[in-house]
This record gives C-alpha cells, sequence and structure tokens, in this order.
C-alpha cells in the first residue's frame, strides 16, 4: 500500500528561491504549494492540510516572524525557516515565533530535504507515540497532557509550546533529576547526534524555559550542567 504524499507549502516571496525550493521537494516525492504573501499563505492554509511549512522571514511588507507564531496558534505542523539573516539573535527570534528549525541563505538543497525529512519523521513519531505514552505529567504549577499535547497550568490556563518544546519537556519530565546529554537530547529530539557547531538545542532550551520557569534570573526547573547537557529539577 503506498503511503500518501506529504504536501509542503513554501511561502517564500523570491520567485527564483521559491522555485528551487518547490522543485527540489517536487522530485524528492514531495506534493507543494506555493504562496508569496502572508495573505496568500492563510488563505491556502484555511482551504488546504499541509504537513510542513517553509518559511521566509522577509515578506516584503510582511512580518514572517509574526505570521510563524499565527499558524503556530492555529495547526500543529512543523515550520522550518529559511532566511538570508544568518545572525545568532535571528535564529533565536525564529525559534521563539514557533519555528521548529532555521536554515540560512545562501541554502544547499540536500540540506533542505534533509531537515523536511528529519521534521516530519518527528512529528510522525510524536503523532505515534502517543498510544504508548503516559497521559499526564505534573510537575510544579503544571500539568503535561500527552494525549492532547498540551500544557496546562493548575489554574487551566494553557502554556502555548511547538510539538519541539512538547517532546523536550517529555523527556524531561521522564528523566526527572538525571543528567541528559546533549547528544542523548538531541537524538531524542532529531535522531542524530550533537555537534559542538550547532546550537539549536540552546535556543530550545532557552524558549522552554522562559514559557515554563517563574520569573527569575536563576533558572530552577531546568538547569545547565557546564560541559555535559541539562537536567530537570522540578
Amino acid at each position: 500500500m503506498q503511503l500518501p504524499q506529504k504536501t509542503i507549502l513554501v511561502i517564500e516571496d523570491d520567485p527564483d528561491v521559491r522555485r528551487v525550493l518547490a522543485s527540489g521537494l517536487v522530485a524528492e516525492g514531495f506534493t507543494v504549494t506555493e504562496a508569496a504573501s502572508r495573505e496568500a499563505a492563510i488563505k491556502l492554509l484555511e482551504r488546504c492540510p499541509v504537513d510542513l511549512i517553509t518559511l521566509d522571514i522577509g515578506l516584503g511588507s510582511d512580518d514572517g516572524l509574526q505570521l510563524a507564531r499565527e499558524i503556530r496558534t492555529t495547526i500543529n505542523v512543523p515550520i522550518l525557516i529559511i532566511t538570508g539573516r544568518a545572525e545568532p539573535i535571528e535564529r533565536v527570534r525564529g525559534l521563539e515565533h514557533g519555528a521548529d528549525d532555521y536554515v540560512t541563505k545562501p541554502f544547499h538543497i540536500r540540506e533542505v530535504i534533509l531537515r523536511v525529512r528529519t521534521l516530519l519523521g518527528r512529528y510522525d513519531d510524536s503523532r505515534e507515540n502517543q498510544r504508548a505514552a503516559l497521559d499526564a505529567y505534573s510537575f510544579d504549577h503544571a500539568i503535561l497532557d500527552l494525549r492532547r499535547r498540551v500544557l496546562r497550568r493548575l489554574d487551566g490556563d494553557v502554556i502555548e509550546l511547538t510539538e519541539t518544546e512538547i517532546r523536550l519537556l517529555e523527556l524531561f519530565l521522564r528523566h526527572p533529576s538525571r543528567v541528559l546529554s546533549r547528544d542523548e537530547i538531541n537524538t531524542f529530539l532529531r535522531g542524530r547526534d550533537w555537534s559542538p557547531l550547532d546550537r539549536t538545542l540552546d535556543g530550545h532550551i532557552a524558549r522552554l524555559r522562559r514559557k515554563i520557569e517563574p520569573l527569575s534570573d536563576t533558572p530552577h526547573l531546568i538547569k545547565s550542567v557546564r560541559g555535559v547537557g541539562y537536567v530537570f529539577c522540578g
């Protein structure tokens, strides 16, 4: 039985870049829809379900980061930012606005395809593993409902998390008080070992901390272990 093709929405205002992305993804067996603006992207998402979104931060007069946040509040699909803004702070801002991964221009289409496949596999695994996971974990001031993939405070308010952040928190809650190395965390999240040059994990950790930690200069739930990784102390 042939599996249905995954649909990728490419949001990019540069027609040349959009063409490279679309042709490369189609050649790998994906179905591709394209949007050159925020308005076009919203209309497509209202009409057609998609499995992953590639998103340029600069969309002419539109704010790609704000669009990422809007998308994250309505549907749960992986978002891969592809942009010419290579500064570390821009990568952090992208993750803060709901992106799951980040590729800078100029890019190699094979890298984009690899990241797309990794994100799709991660999301598929998360949904598949829900059946085997515990229904919920509670800690300090919140409850992580794994069946619904939602984090709620004890007063009932929802703390919005991306799927990557949910999986990261789930890993910590499954192994409280145990120091998890960067390799262990990255292998769980992305299926590959950590590279010293890859700071994506730090961005995910920082964003998760801001969402679940009480206002304080010193994190007390997720602590860094110098030279090793992180430990959950909730």
